[in-house]
């Protein structure tokens, strides 16, 4: 079996706020080719962990972005390096779908330049994967949910970054989106990235992701691959939720039934 290649590593990361440990020692690697689902109940730090992988928040611990301590590198390296997609899709300006997608090519700007033609070309490869092209002159605040969602991924995968953290990606938008989507990621994925993604669907988690980290109280409780993570057992003992797992032409799915 080939080795994975690690691209962004957290090792015995903590986040203290306000005296709360809301991350507690965690141990986390995102491999190149690789989407990593966290997966977690509600408060359980997932979204405070991401952060810290990023950069965004203050930790304890380690975290290594290609072999280097993320403290040691320049802002522009690691937003060159790394893209991040916040929760909520939230856009306050009315700036068309075309210069929202070319802001992922920011940190490779030169102040001095205008847009090169390696930027032309991954913002046109960013509209196609994600099948916004058409929208490029709409105002994203006409767009629905769904469509502003994958806007979003495209002004990530515009980055071309080595890694992508995307926290919630397929909060509120419909069954459809949500796949679109998930397949995006796993695409992104297949082409060298190392892919985290933040959702509450175990089921799109059993069927997408290679690895699955369970979070439960600020620690990673499991961390492998679906089948080994995503046992009726274990969801039942985080999640509080009694499933029913059915196999399907598409992989196994997981339906929940009743709380326990």
């Amino acid at each position: 079996m080939t080795p994975k290649t690690p691209r962004l590593s957290a090792t015995n990361v903590s986040v203290t706020y306000g005296g709360y440990r809301i991350v507690d020692n965690a141990d986390l690697v995102l491999n190149a080719g690789e989407l990593t689902i966290l997966a977690g109940p509600n408060g359980a730090g997932k979204t405070t962990l991401a952060r810290a992988m990023a950069g965004l928040s203050r930790f304890e611990g380690d975290v290594l972005l290609n072999g280097v301590a993320l403290a040691k590198l320049p802002a522009r390296e690691k937003a060159r390096a790394m893209a991040y997609l916040p929760q909520g899709h939230q856009y306050h300006w009315p700036m068309s779908v075309g210069d929202i997608v070319a802001l992922g090519r920011e940190p490779h700007a030169d102040m001095f330049d205008r847009r090169s033609i390696a930027d032309r070309e991954a913002i046109e490869a960013a509209l196609t994967m994600t099948g916004v092209e058409t929208l490029v002159d709409r105002t994203i605040t006409t767009l629905s949910g769904g469509e502003r969602a994958r806007v979003a991924l495209a002004r990530a995968l515009a980055t071309q970054a080595s890694v992508m953290i995307a926290d919630e990606p397929i909060a509120s938008v419909d069954e459809r989106n949500q796949l679109i989507i998930m397949d995006l990621l796993k695409a992104v994925a297949r082409q060298g990235t190392a892919v985290l993604a933040i959702i509450h669907d175990l089921s799109l988690a059993m069927r997408f992701a290679d690895r699955v980290a369970l979070m439960q109280n600020g620690r990673i409780v499991a961390n492998g691959t679906p089948d080994s993570v995503l046992t009726i057992e274990r969801i039942a003992d985080i999640f509080g939720v009694a499933v029913e797992r059915v196999e399907t032409a598409h992989g196994p799915a997981l339906i929940p039934s009743h709380a326990v």
